[in-house]
């Protein structure tokens, strides 16, 4: 009787273990999706961005492609959010001493 009642408690030991295993990489998954839809939907703008391009008829085959390069790049600086650029303070020279 002991011997089925150790059973048991390894059983739903085991169960509960299982459970929460499962539970714990889903959290991890979701924000991996996130990241590639953000990666995705940066993609699908930088094709609008060519396609907008090639239609107009203003410029050549090398400005669209370089148009869709800029796209991709600034949504690779920006993590996909527009941010703006700090601006670069140049440095000042030493006063020459006396």
């Amino acid at each position: 009787m002991k011997r089925r009642m150790g059973l048991r408690r390894a059983a739903y030991a085991l169960a509960t273990v299982v459970t929460l295993a499962s539970v714990v990489p889903a959290y991890a998954q979701t924000e991996g999706m996130e990241r590639r839809d953000d990666r995705r939907d940066d993609r699908a703008g930088a094709r609008a961005v060519k396609q907008a391009c090639k239609a107009g008829d203003e410029k050549t085959r090398a400005e669209c492609r370089q148009d869709k390069r800029d796209t991709k790049q600034d949504a690779r600086q920006g993590g996909g959010k527009a941010t703006p650029a700090t601006p670069a303070t140049p440095a000042t020279p030493a006063a020459p001493a006396k």
